[in-house]
């Protein structure tokens, strides 16, 4: 059979376009970053991030916001993480192949693509109005776990799954129990993945704003304990940009949050590099 393409060149080709696809995404990556922190980086000082707000975020401050976001992220992976990883050791070790499995599975995909304004009206009739818990930390922590949860357990057991048999068929043959597999084996092994997705899931608690409009509340002070209202950076950055309030410390409340999310990124990897090096005895 005559080619059109030669293998050779259909190679080339193939190669040329995921390149150029990368490049292209970087470039993106960098246009959108580049233009908040040319904008935004100029507002930026310490009493920007030290400061308290004045007139509703107008001037002044917005470390009340920061604390806000901290406060609800952290509460969202208190609640998500361990449901998550405990879901994903169940789905990968215990469960096996059967009709509850899929039906889990398709119900955390399910999860995973409902869009944020979902979520937050769910959280605000559920959390906020029905178990009365109010506009505060805790309501909109909640409603973040709800959509990180499944992203975290599926990327945890994508993890687990990924761990060579072979680590668990010689912990058990020296004797250790299920458990004691898992727990001591399978899931130091499965660490790096586990950590992607919990970062997977913080990076969408971190940045949503629709999910948390109608259920942390728009408290201008930093919330002191998880009963009491907050109001995040998405949120205060919704607010300076669609009420016209300030869009120079809208741009500058962008910036601190990218800022920030990169810090956790880079961070973490980093953790998890050496983590990585030190299991494999490097």
């Amino acid at each position: 059979m005559n080619r059109i393409i030669s293998p050779k060149n259909s190679q080339k080709i193939m190669k040329t376009i995921f390149w150029a696809s990368g490049i292209f995404t970087v470039f993106l990556l960098i246009m959108v970053i580049g233009y908040i922190l040319v904008n935004g980086l100029p507002v930026i000082n310490l009493n920007f991030i030290f400061g308290q707000p004045i007139d509703n975020g107008a001037a002044g401050g917005i470390l009340p916001f920061i604390i806000s976001t901290i406060y609800v992220t952290f509460v969202a992976l208190v609640v998500a993480t361990p449901l998550g990883v405990g879901g994903a050791v169940y789905l990968a070790e215990y469960a096996g192949e059967n009709a509850l499995v899929k039906a889990i599975r398709f119900g955390s995909e399910i999860l995973a693509s409902i869009p944020s304004i979902v979520f937050g009206l769910f959280g605000f009739a559920f959390f906020v109005v029905y178990l009365d818990f109010g506009f505060s930390v805790l309501s909109g922590g909640l409603t973040l776990a709800l959509m990180a949860m499944p992203t975290i357990l599926r990327t945890a057991e994508v993890a687990i799954e990924s761990v060579p048999k072979s680590y668990s068929e010689g912990s058990m043959a020296l004797g250790a129990s299920k458990w004691q597999t898992i727990y001591q084996v399978i899931l130091p092994a499965a660490v790096p993945g586990i950590i992607t997705g919990i970062i997977l899931g913080m990076a969408r608690a971190v940045e949503e704003t629709a999910a948390i409009l109608y259920t942390v509340g728009a408290a201008i002070q930093a919330p002191v304990s998880v009963f009491d209202p907050g109001q995040p950076l998405p949120l205060h950055l919704y607010t300076l940009a669609t009420e016209g309030i300030s869009m120079p410390f809208a741009y500058g409340t962008a910036a601190v949050l990218v800022v920030l999310i990169l810090i956790i990124t880079i961070v973490t990897n980093a953790l998890v590099d050496r983590y990585t090096k030190k299991m494999m005895g490097r």
